[in-house]
C-alpha cells in the first residue's frame, strides 16, 4: 500500500506498507469479521482538500466504510502504526510523525474506537504485514541501511511536495493529452514536455523531475536508447509509454531489463475517447513510480540489451 491509499474490505486481504512518519490504522469489526487499514501522510489540509494521503480524511473514510458494511461501529478496535522521526533532519516538518499520531487518536476517540495496540514514534522506519480477515499484524523495524534512508527520503520529500513528471513524446497531441490526465491531480505537476530525447535532457538537467514518461518511436534518437542513457548517467523512475510496448512483446522486455519501472502500450490508454481510462492506468504507475528506488546502471552492463 503507498501513501495516500486505505482498503477495508469484507473479501479477505494482507496488505504490506512501508512506514517512516507516515501512519497506518488498522481498523477491524469484531461484530462482523473484518477489516481495513489506510495509509496517511499528514494530519489534515490547511486548504481542506479531501484526499485520503490526510489522516483526518483517511480515518474518516474507513470508518464510514465499516460502518456501513457491518451496520454499526459495535465491536469496532483499532491499532495505530508508525508517526516515527525519520523526517527530521530531511525536511523542516519535524514532528509530523508525532501529529500524524496524534490525530490518529483524536480521531478514533471520537468514533469512540478504542486502541488495541500501538507501535509508533521512535526513530526507525517500520514495515507491517496486516490481515484484514482476521486483524493480526506482522511488523519490524527497517535497518538504517542506504535502501531505507533512501525510501524514507523520498517519503520525506513526496510529504512536503508534488510529484514532479516530465512527459516525453514526438506527437504535441499525445503530450497535451497525457498532460491533461494529470494536471489536475493535487499531488502531480508536469513541470515540461519534450517532443525528443535531447530537448528531454534539457528539461531533466533544468527541472530534475521525479518521473518521466518516454516514447520509444522519436526522432534523432528512439526511446531505448535515452532510457539507456539514463539509466547509465542519470537515472530516474521512467514509465515507457509507446504503441509498440506491447504487453510480451520485446521492447517490453528491454525496457524491463534495462531499468523502466513501468511499460504502458499506448493504445490500453484510449487517448482519443476521453480523458478516464488515461488516468485509470498512469496516475497510479506514477505515484508508484515516484516512490521507486532507481538503480544506476554500469555502461557494459546495458550495451547488449
Amino acid at each position: 500500500m503507498l501513501p495516500g491509499e486505505f482498503i477495508i474490505s469484507k473479501k479477505p486481504h494482507e496488505v504490506t506498507t512501508l512506514l517512516g512518519s507516515c501512519v497506518a490504522v488498522c481498523l477491524f469489526s469484531r461484530s462482523a469479521q473484518f477489516g481495513g487499514m489506510n495509509h496517511y501522510m499528514l494530519p489534515s489540509s490547511a486548504t481542506g482538500e479531501r484526499h485520503a494521503k490526510y489522516g483526518d480524511y483517511a480515518i474518516q473514510t474507513i470508518v464510514r466504510f465499516m460502518e456501513r458494511g457491518a451496520g454499526s461501529l459495535k465491536g469496532a478496535e483499532a491499532m495505530v502504526f508508525g508517526g516515527a522521526n525519520v523526517v527530521g533532519a530531511i525536511i523542516s516538518g519535524a514532528q509530523i510523525g508525532i501529529k500524524n499520531v496524534e490525530t490518529a487518536r483524536n480521531m478514533l476517540k471520537e468514533y469512540h474506537i478504542p486502541i488495541t495496540k500501538e507501535v509508533v514514534g521512535g526513530n526507525t522506519g517500520l514495515k507491517i504485514r496486516y490481515q484484514t480477515w482476521d486483524n493480526q499484524v506482522a511488523y519490524r523495524y527497517i535497518e538504517r541501511s542506504q535502501f531505507a534512508e533512501t525510501m524514507l527520503a523520498k517519503e520525506a520529500h513526496l510529504q512536503q511536495n508534488k510529484i514532479k513528471v516530465l512527459v516525453v513524446d514526438d506527437s504535441a497531441l499525445v503530450r497535451s493529452l497525457l498532460i491533461k490526465a494529470m494536471e489536475q491531480e493535487p499531488d502531480i505537476e508536469v513541470v515540461g514536455q519534450a517532443g525528443d530525447a535531447f530537448e528531454a535532457r534539457e528539461k531533466l538537467l533544468e527541472k530534475n523531475p521525479d518521473v518521466i514518461t518516454l516514447d520509444i518511436i522519436m526522432p534523432k534518437m528512439d526511446g531505448v536508447s535515452f532510457l539507456k542513457k539514463l539509466m547509465v548517467y542519470y537515472p530516474k523512475p521512467v514509465i515507457i509509454v509507446s504503441t509498440i510496448a506491447k504487453a510480451g512483446s520485446k521492447v517490453q522486455l528491454r525496457a524491463d531489463q534495462i531499468g523502466a519501472v513501468d511499460v504502458i502500450d499506448k493504445e490500453s490508454l484510449n487517448l482519443y475517447q476521453g480523458l478516464d481510462k488515461v488516468k485509470s492506468v498512469l496516475l497510479p504507475k506514477i505515484r508508484q513510480a515516484a516512490r521507486t528506488i532507481v538503480k544506476k546502471r554500469d555502461k557494459d552492463e546495458i550495451n547488449g540489451i
